[in-house]
């Protein structure tokens, strides 16, 4: 099925960093986002921040896991249509 949103979609799919790209710290703080964000606390941020990554990087894998969970979600809607 097709919608006049594809080329963004597709954007949005090749931005996105895949989640083994991630350093391995990342993993659990990651899958809570990929699967229970609103479990995502300050402490879990924190404690990335305290193993040495910046605010910068966080938000960065944050972001590239929490948009390629959005489309697999798309994607499943759609195929469902």
């Amino acid at each position: 099925m097709s919608t006049r949103y594809d080329e963004l979609i597709e954007r949005l799919r090749e931005s996105a960093l895949p989640e083994r790209d991630a350093p391995p710290e990342f993993a659990s703080y990651l899958g809570k986002v990929r699967l229970h964000a609103y479990k995502v606390t300050d402490g879990d941020v924190q404690a990335l921040k305290e193993a040495g990554y910046s605010e910068d990087e966080i938000f960065e894998h944050t972001v590239s896991t929490a948009v390629a969970a959005g489309l697999e979600r798309l994607e499943a809607g759609l195929r469902a249509l």
